[in-house]
């Protein structure tokens, strides 16, 4: 064990580092990094398993930070381990540097997870403990003995998405989970006091977790209570940390600048920033210094670590000779390779809803993905997603050795715990709900595009014909919404989310295959609730591989090109064969994915949409959804309003999604 003095010394290295940080940068939170100083440097110079010579080793330790905001702290933190320079740390906040304000993941310098969203960073942590939990189940406790750590501020724990955390972490007992709550009484713009008085303790408490309140800005008492918590068998452990924000701060005047709420989210600047480094034992003309102690702790913990790493892989190896099989298995998973699925075992029915469509492709990844989670938010029977749960059973206390994560009532929390599966590695997490609820499900989605996590979001009910359940859950500007992120590039120049939208049974099994491919970002995959008719026979359904794509029956030459996604597209077809009627010539694209269409060579997406064809675009959203495809010249008939409530064959009726009136619309937009 390090003494006290050496430890107080090591964390007020932390604290300097963390503010001279913001303070060059003239931006940043240097409070809330200087009150956790103690409790990062106890688990990282102590506690935290991880190999120095290799940082994506699966049998690591995580940690997972919510308050993005805190990311000096972190960076100063991996400094340590020599996963940082000092001129990176100069850097922050700045373009181009490793360091930015709020830490985007980078398994290779010891970030699992980008954060900043209070609330979703210690919601990935929870998805992590259960992957870990899933993949002990199937490989085995030797591969697969590691801690999830997270850390919270008081921010993260008022957010909406902490409560679902607490529930859900609770009822399954996951006792690898163990989380540090940064508790300083202070925010960013108000003391904690007055926008929240509960107990949290007794929340946690009453959630089934082991509770534990200490000093934590004390190495003794940080250390007591996670040896308790390393301990803890059947529950997620919440160590309260009693912390002071911007400890060790001084202001101008040489007073105490503790507990100040404009320690938060500026600078201490002038003469309080040099005050503060000197009080920390600091020399302001120089601040970017490792002491010499800080540097002798982390050298002992590393020559700690290839023992401990060493013994664990030696562990490791006895297994994987043992079980080669196994050992396969683990290697297979964790490369983040598409996995290998027979899709000839798939017999769609024809003229059935596409979630239902999906709920037998499901079925097929229940049996062919040993490693793949799937979750539902209560609607297992209605999205369909219940296709995989009858090949497998639920996650329960005590037993992981099913395949389907039972999420509850919560959207945004199942969403952050299923990206958080795959932030852990080894495992491919899927979920579902109705479209219109994804709207709970926006900021996630947007986190798993950051990070490239190819997380599957199934979202059924996809259009107006929800119908008797009404505007409140029929889905409008929903598609119009992830289209415009599926616009989006994310670092790589890579499309952020890849989405489609299949317009029959055979479309979406070509649709789940793209999907099961895609290792490099998120999916969605947009389903109906009512039957649709399929395509024409013989309609080459490889072709939606390319995005969009020009329906079988189609005219060659044309008067008008029809353009849709979903069911919309049969709608088309049905609507050219009476236009047809009229000897008017009529080409059908189906469009399940704008994204994908625009990767194609111009050429293809110019023979698909031609610049001077008149196109009109038929979809059940806004109609901005397809204006992209349609172009300026173009004419979309959609949705502008929120809909009514009425058995969906009235609605079609209602608001003009019948053959006969589509027809009359195409009449009109060509004879202009």
């Amino acid at each position: 064990m390090n003494n006290k003095e050496t430890m107080n010394r090591v964390a007020d290295n932390i604290r300097i580092l963390s503010v001279s940080m913001v303070e060059k940068a003239k931006s940043g939170h240097p409070g809330g990094a200087m009150g956790g100083a103690d409790f990062i440097n106890v688990l990282f110079s102590e506690y935290l398993v991880y190999d120095p010579s290799n940082p994506e080793w699966t049998g690591r330790d995580r940690f997972f930070l919510d308050p993005g905001h805190m990311s000096p702290m972190l960076y100063s933190a991996l400094a340590l381990q020599g996963k940082f320079t000092i001129e990176e740390l100069k850097q922050f906040r700045q373009w181009g540097a490793p360091t930015p304000g709020h830490p985007e993941r980078d398994i290779k310098r010891g970030i699992e997870n980008t954060s900043g969203p209070l609330g979703q960073g210690h919601s990935f942590a929870a998805g992590a403990a259960i992957a870990e939990k899933f993949l002990e189940a199937r490989l085995g406790k030797e591969v697969m003995q590691h801690k999830i750590y997270a850390y919270i501020s008081d921010g993260g724990i008022q957010e909406e998405v902490s409560q679902g955390v607490g529930r859900i972490a609770g009822n399954l007992g996951l006792n690898n989970l163990i989380m540090f709550y940064d508790s300083n009484d202070i925010q960013l713009s108000t003391e904690c006091g007055v926008v929240m008085n509960e107990d949290t303790a007794a929340k946690y408490k009453a959630w089934g977790w082991n509770v534990i309140t200490c000093n934590g800005n004390d190495a003794d008492e940080i250390r007591k209570a996670l040896n308790v918590a390393i301990a803890e068998q059947h529950r997620p452990t919440l160590i309260i940390g009693k912390t002071i924000m911007g400890k060790g701060a001084l202001q101008e005047d040489g007073s105490s600048y503790e507990h100040s709420i404009k320690t938060h989210g500026s600078p201490l600047g002038g003469d309080a920033y040099v005050k503060t480094v000197k009080n920390l034992g600091g020399d302001p003309e120089n601040p970017f210094v490792i002491f010499p102690e800080t540097q002798e702790l982390y050298a002992k913990r590393k020559k700690e670590l290839q023992k401990i790493v060493t013994e664990r892989k030696a562990q490791e190896e006895a297994w994987a000779k043992a079980n080669p099989e196994k050992a396969e298995l683990l290697k297979t998973w964790f490369s983040d390779k598409a996995p290998k699925i027979d899709w000839s075992k798939i017999n769609q029915k024809p003229d059935i809803a596409t979630r239902a469509a999906s709920s037998a492709c499901l079925g097929l990844l229940a049996e062919q993905v040993p490693n793949m989670i799937c979750s539902s938010a209560d609607l297992s029977n209605s999205d369909k997603t219940d296709g995989f749960l009858k090949k497998t059973k639920s996650l329960v206390k005590g037993d992981f050795s099913g395949a389907f994560f039972q999420a509850g009532v919560s959207e945004l929390t199942m969403a952050c715990m299923c990206i958080g599966m795959m932030l852990h590695g080894g495992v491919i997490a899927a979920m579902g709900t109705f479209f219109v609820f994804s709207d709970y499900m926006k900021p996630a989605v947007r986190m798993a595009a950051l990070m490239k996590t190819p997380v599957k979001f199934i979202w059924s009910h996809d259009a107006f014909r929800v119908g008797e359940d009404g505007p409140t859950h029929e889905p409008v500007e929903q598609e119009a919404q992830i289209r415009l992120m599926e616009k989006l590039q994310n670092h790589s120049g890579e499309d952020s989310v890849r989405v489609f939208r299949p317009a029959d049974a055979e479309e979406t099994t070509v649709c789940w295959q793209m999907a099961m491919e895609n290792m490099n970002t998120p999916t969605a995959l947009i389903f109906s609730r009512q039957n649709i008719k399929n395509l024409p026979v013989g309609n080459d359904y490889s072709s939606a591989r390319k995005g969009a794509y020009i329906v079988k029956d189609s005219d060659k030459d044309y008067d008008v090109v029809m353009v849709a996604s979903g069911s919309e597209v049969s709608s088309c077809i049905a609507a050219a064969n009476l236009l047809k009627a009229d000897n008017i010539k009529v080409r059908v694209v189906s469009a399940p994915s704008e994204g994908l269409f625009r990767r194609q060579p111009k050429a293809y997406q110019t023979e698909v949409l031609p610049k001077d064809a008149k196109i009109f675009g038929l979809t059940a959203g806004l109609p901005i959804t397809l204006q992209g495809l349609v172009g300026a010249n173009g004419k979309v008939y959609g949705l502008n309003s929120f809909g009514f409530s009425a058995p969906y064959k009235v609605l079609d009726e209602k608001l003009g999604f019948t053959a006969e009136n589509i027809y009359k619309e195409v009449k009109e937009f060509i004879e202009q």
